[in-house]
């Protein structure tokens, strides 16, 4: 699982600038504007329509990019990403900057990271006595708003824009796992809006199996057979390692219970062991696990 350095973390931020005697009378977006160096953000949550979102009782916390930290961005992006038919994109990166409620410098202690508006998470850590978010070190922490509160960062948090297929893919190791998504007619599934959680066998989990396992299951005829099985792997919403463990259970798309639990210090979904853990996608999270899971009537 993600950890952190929590004492390390704690130091760091005890560092960072405190909120002062009269702040927090204005809203996230109107003190932004009137520090001036968020130029660039004002004008991206303006053509993102989400200032009237970030001017709401919230309370929200907004991990806040400077001007000089989009300017790190690659020669044209900005202005690609303020056209108007890339609003969507526009809006996917922003709110992967903003998490519900007021998460306060000292409440960040503890915690590896913190799911998004985006829907996506934020990773939280320490070094050297600075704390990154994402990529991005905080500059400057606890800038208390009426609706929240701004922590400064110095680079661009960028989404995953990839889907769930795709960043499989991209990881090289799950080969069987995609031929089988697309003999099973669920390709299309899979790169649809989702949000999906997948608990992802590897290519040696697949290996694992009796000899002749997975190319029986290609065959066209096991097709509702195949399909069934890698619906056991898919769980609907997207459920990040330490929720699940919490939940320790789940619903698949197969509308069948998996157990997910530690056993001997291992976490385990079923009769696998989780190898790799949120793995970010633009319409869900992958696990990965070492063994297929088969449903108890495949057994």
């Amino acid at each position: 699982m993600n950890t952190i350095r929590i004492s390390a973390l704690c130091l760091a931020l005890a560092g960072t600038v405190p909120a002062a005697a009269g702040e927090g009378s204005k809203d996230i977006v109107t003190t932004a504007v009137e520090a001036g160096e968020f130029k660039t953000l004002a004008t991206a949550l303006a053509k993102a329509g989400l200032v009237d979102a970030l001017k709401g009782p919230g309370p929200l916390t907004v991990f806040a990019p400077t001007d000089a930290a989009f300017a790190k961005l690659p020669a044209g992006t900005v202005e690609t990403l303020l056209r108007p038919e890339n609003k969507a994109k526009l809006v996917a990166v922003l709110t992967y900057h903003v998490v519900a409620g007021d998460l306060r410098a000292a409440q960040v202690t503890g915690r590896s990271g913190a799911a998004t508006l985006n829907g996506q998470r934020l990773r939280f850590s320490a070094e050297a006595g600075k704390v990154h978010v994402g990529g991005a070190t905080v500059a400057k922490a606890d800038l208390v708003c009426s609706n929240g509160v701004i922590h400064v960062i110095d680079a661009v948090l960028l989404p995953e824009g990839r889907d769930v297929t795709a960043v499989a893919e991209a990881a090289g190791s799950f080969k069987t796992l995609l031929a089988a998504v697309g003999a099973a007619g669920l390709l299309e599934t899979l790169r649809g809006e989702g949000p999906f959680t997948i608990f992802a066998p590897t290519d040696a989990a697949f290996a694992k199996l009796p000899a002749g396992t997975v190319e029986d299951l290609l065959k066209p005829e096991n097709r509702e057979r195949l399909a069934r099985i890698l619906q056991y792997h898919v769980v609907p919403g997207r459920v990040y390692s330490e929720d699940a463990l919490a939940a320790g259970k789940a619903t698949t798309l197969a509308n069948l219970p998996l157990r997910i639990e530690v056993r001997d210090g291992v976490a385990r979904v079923g009769a696998a062991a989780i190898t790799g853990v949120d793995i970010d996608a633009s319409n869900g999270v992958i696990h990965v696990i070492d063994t297929v899971l088969l449903p108890v009537a495949q057994q």
